[in-house]
């Protein structure tokens, strides 16, 4: 039988911590304004307050709610020129868990946002329901 010498176990161990510095990951670079929030070089945080902007993931899919709190329907979508501006929103109107229900498209500058709570002034149930349906 074969034994392992301490001098053999030094040199193994000597050479895979050598290999494993030569494939570590570089440091992220810095980000004008963000710190890193961990004390790993090789891993940063970003975090960025938005000042004047919206995430999309939380408007679209959220409820829009009448001027009295009566919910219209959700947002399906919204449609952007090419110069980055939304510019009309698109609800999902009546039905039932999205059967029967139809599209209908306003500009998005109508709806107003306080906090997650969006609103259409102005707009009633029946005023969108009487609306054209809204087609890709």
């Amino acid at each position: 039988m074969k034994t392992t010498t301490p001098l053999a176990i030094a040199l193994l161990l000597a050479t895979a911590s050598a290999s494993l510095a030569q494939t570590t990951t570089p440091a992220a670079p810095a980000m004008p304004g963000v710190a890193a929030t961990t004390g790993n070089p090789n891993l940063a945080v970003a975090s960025i307050k938005l000042d004047n902007g919206v995430r999309v993931s939380k408007i679209v899919g959220a409820t829009v709610f009448t001027s009295d709190n009566k919910d219209l329907g959700k947002i399906d979508d919204l449609v952007m020129t090419k110069g980055d501006e939304v510019t009309l929103a698109v609800v999902s109107v009546g039905g039932f868990l999205g059967v029967g229900s139809k599209l209908v498209a306003f500009p998005y500058k109508d709806l107003k946002q306080d906090g997650d709570h969006l609103t259409l002034p102005g707009v009633t149930v029946e005023s969108l329901n009487a609306m054209p349906s809204f087609e890709y």
